[in-house]
C-alpha cells in the first residue's frame, strides 16, 4: 500500500499590541510537488494566541481532502503544546471552563483528525523560511486597511443570555 500525499501546513499569528490589530499567516506545501497555496487575514482587535490558533483552523477549513497526512509547523507553544500535550482534551471534557479563547478551540475540534495531522513546533524569527513568510503575511494583514472585526474576542467575557 502506498504511503499517503504529505501536506506541510506551516502558520504564525501577529499581533500589534495585545490586545490590538493583529493576522494570521499561512503557507500550505504538498510535499513532493510544486503546489504552493498562502492565506492571511487581518483583524481590528484580538490577541497573538488567537491569531496563531486560527491559522491553523483556517488552514485545516481550507483542505481540499483528509486523505493526507499532514504536518502543521507552527512557533505557537500555546497551539502546539494544547494539542500534542493532549491539554486541549482536558479543555473539552471540563467544557473549556476558565480556559481562553473556546470559540476558537470548540472550531478547532470540529475540523481536527488526530489519525492524519500532528504538529510540530519551530522557533520563530529564526530563518526557518516558511516560517518567516508566515510572519511576513500575518504582519502585512495586521495592517491593511479593511481589518475585520473577531468577534469571538469581542464578545468573550459577555453573557451569552
Amino acid at each position: 500500500m502506498p504511503d499517503k500525499p504529505k501536506v506541510h501546513i506551516y502558520t504564525d499569528g501577529a499581533c500589534s499590541g495585545n490586545p490590538g490589530p493583529g493576522g494570521y499567516g499561512i503557507v500550505m506545501e504538498w510535499v513532493g510537488k510544486p503546489y504552493r497555496k498562502e492565506f492571511s487575514e487581518g483583524y481590528k482587535k484580538t490577541t497573538n494566541n488567537r491569531m496563531e490558533l486560527l491559522a491553523v483552523i483556517v488552514a485545516l477549513e481550507n483542505m481540499k481532502t483528509t486523505d493526507v497526512e499532514i504536518t502543521i509547523f507552527s512557533d505557537s507553544k500555546y497551539v502546539v503544546d494544547a494539542v500534542e500535550k493532549k491539554w486541549l482534551f482536558g479543555w473539552h471534557k471540563k467544557q473549556f471552563k476558565g480556559v481562553k479563547n473556546p470559540d476558537l478551540w470548540k472550531r478547532f475540534l470540529a475540523i481536527y483528525n488526530p489519525n492524519n495531522t500532528k504538529f510540530e513546533w519551530v522557533k520563530g524569527h529564526n530563518n526557518h523560511l516558511q516560517n518567516e513568510r508566515c510572519d511576513v503575511l500575518a504582519v502585512e494583514a495586521s495592517k491593511k486597511g479593511k481589518l475585520l472585526e473577531d468577534f469571538g474576542y469581542i464578545n468573550q467575557d459577555k453573557p451569552l443570555f
